[in-house]
């Protein structure tokens, strides 16, 4: 046989002699199909490099079984939780993720979901770049009535579901657990308050100063990337305010520990003169000394509810509404960083 020509399920056939039915079912793993008939067409299709027609199969049932995934940022434990759990997902209900990273960029963020639109993706699921301000970019896909899932960074948008913890509840607890060690001057690390998460966690923030009659000051809001190197920024600008701060709550853990680590280089004691907690729950915080009290952010269970309900969606067996929000649970864990009573 010519190497260049495709090989067919009819090539199988007229090899072992038997029906292109009887192929067809096997390649589709049909119970009517002996397991004996099923791993010797199995055998041959792989000796002969047989490959699926997918394309065409795909035109029959208008289905590409993929799944379009937009995230901010691959380089991220969060998010790298969140994709296996829906790879696992998705995975195990004969789909596969087409992954994509805007870069914090909507430009990018844009390019990616009409690549991903041109791929005739089956759904799509989502999480907001830092910088996006409008939707219009998905408009295509729900005029297609293609299921859309916001996760994390969520906003409201017709005929979508979002996938998000309370993060107002969260961040609210852990302004209160450093109030109750004694800490009152706390900043706050956060990024530009486009997204939903940063602004509810501001929010929680601020209303649990105000629930301990702590007045809020602006000052003490440090807005930036939430990097590694935004972390040592604000150290640099937390060591020259004045009074000198006895807390920070930063939105993230990697910040945080950036923040702690270049205090700590200037010979800053923590948590005895300034105590720390983040946000996600990063294996860094539990490698930095001491240890960094966070929130535990469920990414995988995350990334697995996310795809499941687009899934459901998809087979039409999901009871719940496409503008429902799901929230799930979220955990303060206590570590050295913020227990114990500040020293003077």
């Amino acid at each position: 046989m010519d190497s260049d020509k495709e090989v067919t399920i009819y090539d199988l056939a007229r090899k072992l002699n038997i029906s292109i039915a009887t192929v067809s079912r096997a390649l589709k793993d049909d119970p009517v199909v002996s397991k004996k008939t099923k791993k010797k067409i199995a055998d041959l299709a792989l000796e002969m490099g047989y490959r699926s027609n997918n394309f065409a199969r795909n035109l029959r049932t208008q289905r590409t079984n993929t799944i379009g995934v937009i995230i901010p940022r691959i380089n991220s434990y969060f998010m790298s939780a969140v994709i296996a759990g829906m790879e696992n997902v998705a995975t195990s209900e004969g789909y596969n993720l087409i992954i994509s990273q805007s870069s914090e960029s909507v430009e990018k963020e844009t390019a990616n979901a009409v690549t991903l639109f041109n791929n005739r993706v089956d759904g799509l699921l989502v999480s907001l770049a830092y910088d996006t301000d409008s939707l219009t970019h998905f408009e295509p896909f729900i005029k297609k009535k293609i299921p859309l899932t916001f996760f994390d960074r969520t906003v409201d948008q017709k005929d979508s579901t979002c996938i998000q913890i309370n993060n107002l509840k969260a961040a609210y607890e852990a302004t209160t657990h450093l109030i109750s060690q004694g800490r009152r001057r706390i900043v706050h690390i956060t990024a530009p308050p486009k997204r939903n998460v940063y602004v509810d966690r501001l929010q929680g923030y601020k209303q649990a100063l105000a629930d301990q009659r702590i007045a809020f000051r602006q000052d003490y809001v440090i807005v930036g990337n939430l990097s590694q190197e935004a972390g040592a920024d604000a150290a640099a600008h937390i060591r020259q305010m004045k009074p000198f701060p006895d807390a920070v709550f930063a939105a993230n853990d990697n910040c945080a520990v950036a923040c702690m680590l270049a205090l700590k280089q200037m010979g800053v004691r923590i948590p005895e003169e300034i105590a720390f907690v983040g946000f996600n729950n990063d294996p860094v915080s539990t490698v930095v000394e001491p240890n960094l009290t966070t929130i535990n952010y469920p990414g995988y269970e995350m990334g697995q509810v996310a795809a499941r309900n687009l899934i459901d969606r998809l087979g039409g067996t999901s009871g719940i509404r496409p503008t429902n929000t799901i929230i799930l649970r979220s955990e303060l864990i206590i570590r050295e960083s913020s227990i114990g009573q500040k020293t003077v």
